[in-house]
């Protein structure tokens, strides 16, 4: 198991649900975040912390990102790309709108970190990449299915970095919770929040897969609040 002193992970996402466990999770085992989101001065007041400006919408915000966090600590060792939106576009409606934000913000938000701290992972020979995707990334449960192509999306991304990044070091896990109790699973009603996922054990799950060595690594980790289909 890797050690967590002196390695440097970017979050996205981190004022709320998974993103803000993960942080969290991520600087009481000693990790130095690097947290890029809408608003900085949301975050809490930690020494190891350091919020930065992140718009997953803008084409712009991951190069500023990635620079300031290099200023700021000179390495990066690991992305854990946590933001994401959930509106509602299903198939029959011709309005496309939810499609084309779930696409920039699910999908093209994590491919544009990646890519701009690409050479950063490299030269750290053991660089990490988290990318939360969802059990809607790998079958179709629900109408919703602007998400779901943002997040078969999200795991076709994983294994190319997987794919690109292997003899270099870097490895990528694909993360797919079901239903999580957090502020973007309000609106549902079928499964009680107390039988939902808990972010602090997602993140928890998240922290594993960062220590673990280079020759154990996992492409997937499929997070079930309740029963289904082994997938």
């Amino acid at each position: 198991m890797m050690d967590p002193q002196g390695r440097v992970v970017m979050v996205s996402g981190a004022t709320r649900g998974i993103g803000r466990a993960v942080a969290e999770r991520l600087l009481d085992a000693g990790y130095t975040v690097s947290a890029g989101v809408r608003d900085p001065s949301r975050l809490p007041a930690h020494a190891a912390l350091t919020g930065h400006a992140f718009d997953a919408a803008r084409t712009d915000s991951a190069d500023a990102w990635v620079a300031a966090t290099i200023a700021r600590h000179g390495r990066i060792d690991a992305l854990v790309n946590a933001a994401g939106i959930n509106p509602r576009g299903t198939l029959l409606d011709p309005d496309e709108s939810a499609f084309d934000a779930m696409w920039t913000v699910n999908a093209k938000g994590p491919m544009r970190v990646i890519r701009a701290a690409w050479p950063h992972l490299v030269a750290a020979k053991e660089g990490r990449v988290v990318n939360i995707a969802s059990l809607s990334g790998k079958r179709v449960r629900n109408d919703n299915l602007g998400y779901a192509m943002s997040k078969f999306a999200v795991m076709a991304l994983t294994q190319e970095v997987r794919r690109q990044g292997w003899d270099h070091g870097i490895r990528a896990t694909a993360v797919c919770p079901g239903f999580v109790d957090t502020g973007m699973t309000a609106h549902v009603t079928k499964v009680p929040r107390d039988s939902m996922s808990r972010p602090e054990d997602i993140a928890a799950l998240i922290e594993a897969v960062l220590r673990l060595p280079n020759n154990a690594t996992v492409a997937e980790l499929l997070v079930n609040c309740r029963h289904e289909d082994t997938l």
